[in-house]
């Protein structure tokens, strides 16, 4: 007779999609753990962030600082840190992630909500963009390989790979808004323009748009070339399976060959790669928001480092990671949809 609970257990086990929920939530509990403790490791605390700034910046005593900081954070760094982690965590079963410290009295969903749509928009729509142009240049570098086309894209794309998005938004700015005056820096900055008023009207949805437009230049020059190489390898590979073959020997065309065939099985290697990319939309674009002047949820983690807003920053680090470990799941899911082979593998395993 199976032991208690060993049921549970052993369909676990056997479960391809439980397998893998189990491990992403596990994943997620040990991120959230260590973030807590790495931020409370940070030098100084908010208090005494909050009381440094009222002294720099208003040259007030310490005791007035202190004696305002305490007035207005309900944040006690004398509280001993398992009970903090608790409550820190019973909070987020709750979907609670408490109140922002340097905001009081606003949460850190407000705070991250008013943010997060920014980001989610700018890096998203250049992630689309980069993930068309970017398959779509792989499967011709590997159809004319050894071409021109071959040779220049591949030249180009090792090259904006190698560069990091921060530093190209550096060069871009400075070379291609100061030197050359290609665009007018001032008025992209932000996410709007000041006076219009978030809503679903044609006039705001433009202006967030061309707001958008340096990040979202910056993310697909530096990106759609590490799609185009990798399609390419993937492509190529294709291209000298047995399946290919035998469909040009039964007079297919070359179209439905491509399309139907050769992109079909160079795509699956991608999905993966592409869900994780997916994931990172939240906090992959820290830097580039603060070079920009992008007001982002990278600018907001910013500030709450700076403040050592503890909240914003769990909740920030949170929603990144459960976007990443998330877009891990799906891609496994997919994988299991794609080839069977693989759950059934997870299975007799």
């Amino acid at each position: 007779m199976p032991a208690p609970g060993e049921g549970v257990i052993s369909r676990i086990a056997r479960s391809y999609v439980l397998r893998r929920i189990v491990r992403s939530l596990f994943v997620i509990w040990f991120v959230t753990t260590c973030v807590f403790f790495l931020v409370r490791l940070m030098p100084g605390n908010p208090v005494e962030a909050y009381i440094n700034k009222l002294i720099s910046a208003q040259g007030m005593s310490y005791d007035s600082a202190q004696a305002q900081a305490s007035s207005l954070f309900s944040f006690d760094p004398r509280t001993p840190l398992i009970n903090q982690y608790w409550s820190y965590l019973v909070g987020v079963a709750h979907l609670n992630f408490g109140n922002s410290i340097l905001s009081p009295g606003t949460t850190v969903l407000t705070k991250i909500g008013s943010h997060l749509p920014y980001t989610l928009f700018s890096v998203g729509y250049a992630l689309i963009i980069s993930i068309i142009i970017g398959l779509l240049l792989g499967m011709l570098m590997a159809y004319r390989r050894g071409g021109v086309v071959d040779h220049v894209m591949s030249a180009v794309g090792s090259t904006l790979h190698a560069i990091p998005n921060y530093l190209f938004a550096i060069m871009f700015l400075v070379f291609g808004g100061i030197q050359l005056g290609l665009f007018d820096f001032a008025s992209l900055r932000g996410t709007h323009t000041d006076g219009i008023n978030p809503s679903f009207s044609i006039t705001f949805l433009s202006d967030v748009m061309y707001h958008a437009a340096l990040p979202v230049t910056i993310y697909v020059l530096t990106t759609f070339g590490t799609w185009a190489l990798i399609m390419k390898a993937s492509t190529t590979q294709a291209l000298e399976e047995d399946f290919v073959m035998v469909a040009r020997a039964r007079g297919l065309s070359g179209a439905r060959i491509g399309a139907m065939y050769v992109g079909r099985n160079a795509v699956l290697p991608l999905v993966a790669q592409i869900a994780v990319q997916a994931g990172f939309v939240v906090g992959g674009a820290i830097f580039v928001e603060l070079i920009l002047g992008y007001e982002g949820v990278g600018q907001l983690l910013y500030d709450a480092v700076n403040g050592r807003d503890y909240p914003v920053i769990q909740g920030i680090l949170l929603i990144i990671t459960i976007s990443v470990v998330g877009a891990n799941l799906i891609a496994d899911l997919c994988y299991g949809i794609l080839d069977p082979r693989i759950r059934d593998k997870g299975v007799e395993e």
